[in-house]
């Protein structure tokens, strides 16, 4: 049986899911409650936006997180790094197909101290935090070293940081290395990253599905 449909990764993430919906509706509904320059200046600064985030879990949804398994599983991805931890939903995808695959390693960072742990405790629930290197801290830092190739890369955290991010990560990039994007729907903040994976001058194929960009890079 495969990971994914284990008891022991099903019931978790049933659980994780119905944890997310009762846990993010009302901050949500707060933050759009905000007026719009302050709420604009929160987003605009990524560190206190995620500080005042730090008990929501901000999943992927169930949908992509399959789709993430399967990318990975397709790609038969061995080192694959994430950027935007929360309490590790979308870890366990990841981290189910390597598993599957047979092993090998998950690379992720996570700002919040708080989130991490909470993440980590999911994983070991998961038994699957023996695949996985989880790095507290701005990832703008946390993954500056991380040495190729790498296969998958999942972007999920804060939505300026993505080009600053993949331009890290870039020279890492195994040949045919998928990158998914979550949130591509919050355009102004993304924009630098899907002018650049979108641009066939960069090494890339590029396209959106729903509210992820997923992108193949071809050298």
């Amino acid at each position: 049986m495969q990971t994914l449909f284990q008891p022991i990764v099903t019931t978790l993430l049933d659980e994780l899911f119905r944890d997310a919906e009762r846990t993010d509706a009302p901050l949500m509904a707060q933050l759009h409650a905000m007026p719009a320059d302050e709420r604009g200046a929160l987003m605009a600064d990524y560190k206190r936006l995620y500080g005042a985030a730090k008990d929501a879990y901000l999943p992927i949804s169930r949908a992509a997180g399959v789709l993430l398994y399967t990318l990975a599983r397709a790609r038969d991805a061995r080192l694959i790094v994430e950027f935007g931890t929360s309490f590790g939903v979308s870890t366990i995808f990841l981290a189910a197909a390597l598993r599957d695959a047979g092993g090998g390693r998950l690379i992720t960072s996570e700002l919040e101290p708080s989130k991490a742990a909470r993440a980590k405790a999911n994983l070991e629930r998961a038994g699957l935090a023996d695949l996985v290197e989880l790095r507290v801290g701005d990832a703008l830092d946390t993954l500056a070293d991380v040495r190729g190739p790498i296969d998958l890369v999942y972007l999920d955290g804060a939505k300026a940081l993505y080009r600053p991010i993949l331009d890290r990560l870039e020279p890492g990039l195994a040949d045919r290395a998928v990158i998914v994007a979550d949130n591509i729907d919050m355009v102004e903040q993304v924009e630098s990253y899907t002018s650049h994976v979108r641009d066939p001058a960069q090494g890339y194929v590029s396209t959106r599905v729903n509210d992820l960009e997923i992108s193949l890079r071809i050298r």
